[in-house]
């Protein structure tokens, strides 16, 4: 079944819903939590242009000492936000097509 990429996703966004959605049948919520991880890989990909051009520090105000740049700080921050959204979908990737088990802090539920 072909399932329309949602409007507002550049290129990035919209590879990544499909790499999904053509494989996966997904719940309502599941489709959620995808079109955010969508929507956040081509934020990714602005934050990475920015840093490209930018470069990875900006001086201090203050000491005049270079330090990380905000965009650089904000891309890393936003690159854990992708990891957990993925994880949370449970979506194994082309080389392990076994379904992943849900476990706890004890272990596999039951």
């Amino acid at each position: 079944m072909k399932v329309k990429v949602p409007a507002g996703l550049k290129a990035s966004g919209a590879a990544l819903w499909r790499s999904v959605v053509e494989d996966f049948d997904l719940s309502e919520h599941e489709r959620a939590q995808l079109l955010q991880a969508a929507r956040l890989t081509d934020t990714l990909d602005q934050l990475q242009a920015v840093l490209t051009t930018e470069g990875p520090t900006v001086p201090d105000p203050a000491t005049g000492a270079s330090k990380p740049s905000p965009v650089l700080v904000e891309l890393r921050q936003q690159r854990i936000t992708l990891a957990r959204l993925l994880g949370a979908l449970r979506v194994p990737d082309a080389d392990d097509r076994r379904p992943q088990r849900r476990t706890g802090a004890r272990g596999v539920y039951q």
